[in-house]
């Protein structure tokens, strides 16, 4: 939806983890973009101090829809990690409908550290801990090339990148 809005010239900034192959865009990093693993308080994989392999493909993985750039990482990881062997997902189409099975106990998943801090604050959540999480990725911002910017916009881009991704959600702030 956010590539047809840029494509459309809808909107004039975008936040995204990669740029896309159409429309052109000019890219400033703005921060990190870590994702983790993470389990319903309880789970087994949340007792280990490293989790192996194995033990995480045997689980029932909830992963978003193909072509997002989460389910892009989770896959390269997985594939990395079992080398090549199959593990089962469940495909959903939402950060919050992931974060609400995973709290129910349906599976686990490879998400945004943005998208669950709040729940791993409270223990609604927990991080599985494993070898090379978790995975980073950097947030951009995005502005169609050409696009002529408004004053306002300017301004918005100029403040986003001047915050250098203090704005991001951390498990160690606020």
């Amino acid at each position: 939806a956010t590539i047809a809005l840029l494509l459309e010239g809808s909107i004039d900034l975008a936040i995204m983890g990669r740029a896309p192959q159409m429309p052109v865009v000019s890219a400033t990093c703005i921060g990190a973009h870590p994702h983790v693993l993470i389990a319903a308080p309880g789970h087994p994989l949340a007792q280990h101090a490293l989790t192996a392999p194995s033990e995480i493909l045997r689980e029932k993985i909830l992963a978003r829809e193909l072509g997002s750039g989460t389910r892009i990482l989770m896959t390269r990881y997985f594939d990395r990690i079992g080398d090549g062997k199959p593990y089962q997902t469940v495909e959903m189409e939402s950060n919050e409908t992931i974060k609400q099975a995973v709290m129910a106990g349906l599976g686990i998943a490879l998400i945004s550290l943005h998208t669950v801090t709040e729940e791993l604050r409270s223990g609604r959540l927990v991080l599985i801990r494993a070898e090379g999480l978790p995975l980073e990725r950097v947030w951009y911002l995005m502005v169609p090339e050409g696009k002529v910017l408004t004053g306002a916009v300017r301004s918005i881009h100029a403040f986003i990148d001047a915050q250098q991704g203090r704005f991001l959600p951390s498990l160690s702030s606020g």
